[in-house]
């Protein structure tokens, strides 16, 4: 998919967003009017009731029919306070709803955004800071890694940090513990929980492959973030895995233009040699 396209895609789902947020609006409206009727038909019962029940009590036909209809006022009634009951659900269920929606439209035009940063040039040091400025900002990771995919060795090599010292990230084989699996894999990482996690190099808490369709080129581990969470919800599974695709695109194509920028050079530095 070229980045034109990928604009397209980008813009269609915000627009795909911004359509439920006006559906959710206008449901929530029609919930909001249906809740205030049904509260006013309580309100009108209830008073019903009270003026009957003023009636004095006597067996006569009269007032057996009256009973029954006061029993069927009460049933209705308690239906009625049912139904009210359903809607309150409903409108606390769409609450959340909207609320999570609104997260990933959040999310979503954060990336857009950070994706025209990671395609607005071809440097690999400035793509890989690019990268690290998204992970601290959208992810809110605090102390991460970045490594890279060495073919000729098949290991993975680190390359960028962020809260640590890169040199001290270890080199890890591919399909080599929870990292060089995730790599292998090309599956998204992340640990059942983090209660009582210590930092631990070969044990990070989310590990994010840089993958180009199938090809993964590095990985992204995640060892910290600002505010602990007690578990991930299905927006950072979607972010993780919308920024390694992005990511991984940067990365490819900036380290193409670099190599081919070398070879140039070698071939300029060859010809101004034989020329001379």
């Amino acid at each position: 998919m070229s980045h034109h396209d990928e604009e397209i895609d980008a813009a269609g789902r915000a627009d795909e967003f911004l359509q439920v947020f006006k559906k959710g609006a206008e449901f929530t409206q029609d919930l909001l009017k249906e809740n205030e009727r049904l509260r006013f038909r309580v309100v009108q019962l209830e008073e019903t009731l009270k003026e009957k029940g003023h009636d004095t009590v006597d067996e006569s036909p009269d007032a057996i029919e009256l009973k029954k209809k006061i029993e069927v006022l009460e049933q209705e009634k308690e239906e009625i306070l049912g139904q009210i009951k359903v809607v309150e659900e409903e409108n606390q269920n769409f609450a959340n709803r909207y609320i999570e929606i609104e997260e990933e439209n959040n999310m979503l035009a954060n990336l857009y955004i950070a994706s025209y940063q990671l395609h607005s040039t071809l440097d690999f040091k400035e793509v890989l800071q690019i990268i690290l400025e998204i992970v601290i900002n959208l992810i809110g990771a605090e102390e991460f890694g970045v490594l890279l995919l060495d073919e000729k060795t098949n290991r993975l090599e680190p390359v960028a940090s962020e809260g640590l010292v890169t040199s001290e990230l270890p080199s890890v084989a591919v399909g080599e513990g929870i990292i060089g699996e995730a790599v292998h894999s090309g599956e998204n990482y992340f640990i059942d929980s983090m209660e009582g996690y210590e930092r631990d190099f070969e044990k990070p808490i989310v590990c994010i492959p840089l993958k180009i369709k199938e090809h993964v080129i590095g990985v992204i581990a995640i060892y910290k973030l600002f505010t602990q969470k007690d578990e991930f919800t299905n927006v950072d599974y979607e972010l993780f895995t919308l920024l390694a695709g992005h990511a991984a695109t940067a990365v490819f194509s900036s380290r193409m233009y670099s190599d081919s920028e070398r070879k140039l050079s070698t071939i300029q530095g060859f010809i101004d040699l034989l020329t001379k």
